[in-house]
């Protein structure tokens, strides 16, 4: 789901089908394993002007993925019927059983970083965030037309990427590895222009690395965008931010000897001036020891 809708057995593609089937069986997949009623597929494949035989036509979009299904697991269709594409309780429920999904496993190494950082362990919350992001294969559900729902799920599922990415980047932030997210925050700043909580990771992480004048530049950047596109200013947190970076003489262009615990306080406020931003993070410089294994700063932004 966290890219194109795929469903595979032993590196085999299960489902080709496209068009409406593939929107049927991708929000049973988002859903799943709890049922979607017909009338929720329906509104997904039809909006508000659905066709006189709807509900004829969404049995004939499930009946051509049980075929599928069938054919492509050697299996026969009530099999599938019964074991995977379920009719339950006037809808339909995709029964995964103990089958790999990514959806769940995102969430689920969320919760686990989420854990590793209420005990201070920003180490292997970075470790376990750049994991949960990298299970991203591209945008969420990429190949699918998205009706009224599965443009809700996506957009939900995307809010959440970012979420996860600024945790990460927080995580970062921490153990004063500013310097190896400055790209990737680069790049995401220029893909939401009005995410505030984005621009002030890349202020900080400029901040920090000695480029103070660049750090305001981005807040003027930010300002601009809101303003031409939405009519709002920033929020006083970031403006505060935007305040302290201007006002610190000791980060001159060139000197990353600025008080950074100070930064985060202002950024944060002080119940979290310690804690970082999203999550309970260690004070800045904490685990800098450490050497982060895998892709923990190789992570793909370029979608």
């Amino acid at each position: 789901m966290l890219g194109s809708v795929s469903v595979r057995r032993d590196g085999a593609e299960l489902v080709h089908a496209t068009g409406k089937p593939r929107q049927v069986l991708a929000l049973l997949l988002i859903n799943g394993p709890h049922r979607v009623s017909a009338k929720s597929l329906i509104t997904e494949l039809w909006d508000d002007a659905p066709p006189r035989r709807a509900m004829t036509t969404l049995q004939t979009h499930v009946l051509q993925l049980r075929k599928e299904l069938a054919r492509n697991l050697g299996v026969s269709r009530d099999t599938v019927a019964q074991d995977l594409l379920q009719t339950h309780d006037g809808g339909y429920r995709i029964a995964l059983g103990t089958a790999e999904f990514d959806l769940p496993e995102f969430h689920r190494l969320r919760s686990m970083a989420q854990a590793a950082l209420s005990s201070g362990d920003s180490l292997v919350a970075s470790r376990v965030l750049s994991e949960a992001l990298g299970l991203w294969r591209g945008p969420v559900l990429a190949d699918v037309e998205h009706g009224r729902l599965l443009h809700a799920a996506a957009a939900e599922l995307d809010r959440a990427r970012l979420e996860t990415l600024v945790l990460f980047f927080d995580t970062r932030l921490s153990m004063n590895r500013h310097r190896e997210i400055l790209s990737e925050l680069t790049r995401l700043v220029v893909r939401h222009p009005h995410h505030e909580d984005l621009h002030a990771r890349l202020m900080l992480a400029l901040y920090r690395s000695g480029y103070r004048v660049r750090a305001l530049e981005v807040y003027e950047e930010l300002c601009r965008n809101m303003l031409n596109d939405l009519g709002v200013r920033p929020s006083a947190s970031i403006a505060r931010l935007r305040g302290r970076v201007a006002a610190d003489p000791a980060a001159a262009d060139g000197d990353g000897s600025a008080d950074q615990a100070d930064v985060l306080h202002v950024l944060h406020g002080p119940q979290e001036s310690s804690r970082g931003g999203g999550g309970t993070l260690g004070s800045p410089g904490s685990g800098s020891t450490g050497i982060l294994s895998g892709s923990g700063s190789e992570l793909s932004t370029a979608w």
